[in-house]
């Protein structure tokens, strides 16, 4: 338990972080294995454009604002989750207009990352909202109210 004059803090999983350091250490597997095939791009020329890029962007995106990444400069964690429902509802806008164009691979992939995303934001809106009830001197939400946001993702 806190102390009276204590002022909770927003508590933000490791778990995140372990995963963006897992996809980050993923990537460079792949990197390093179209590196072996010869497939590298070019020195300063960005790598070819394709669906699991467009899904990884938004999805590492909605994970930085949720805290999962710390900010570059700062080396504090990021944290808005009304932008990160937006980018959240933006993958499941693609998920919904891309139906029945997709390969399987492509398909389960989005399927995985969206669900995934879904259940760590609702699990974040939740601690912050635990929060905010502990009382007088809680820390209020940064980037607006964690609600509102929260409508949009929970169903997919």
């Amino acid at each position: 338990m806190a102390d009276e004059g204590e002022t909770p803090k927003i508590l933000v999983d490791d778990d995140w972080k372990n995963q963006a350091q897992a996809e980050k250490a993923k990537l460079a597997e792949e990197e390093a294995a179209r590196e072996a095939e010869g497939d590298q791009p070019q020195q300063g020329k960005l790598p070819p454009a394709d669906f699991r890029g467009l899904v990884g962007m938004l999805a590492s995106q909605a994970i930085m604002y949720m805290g999962g990444m710390a900010h570059p400069e700062s080396g504090q964690p990021i944290f808005d989750p009304d932008t990160s429902a937006h980018l959240i509802d933006l993958l499941g806008v693609l998920q919904e207009k891309t139906k029945g164009n997709l390969s399987d691979e492509e398909s389960q992939e989005l399927d995985t990352i969206l669900q995934e995303l879904r259940a760590r934001f609702v699990e974040l809106i939740q601690v912050v909202a635990k929060q905010q009830g502990a009382g007088p001197g809680a820390p209020p939400a940064v980037g607006g109210e964690p609600a509102g946001g929260a409508s949009s993702i929970i169903t997919p």
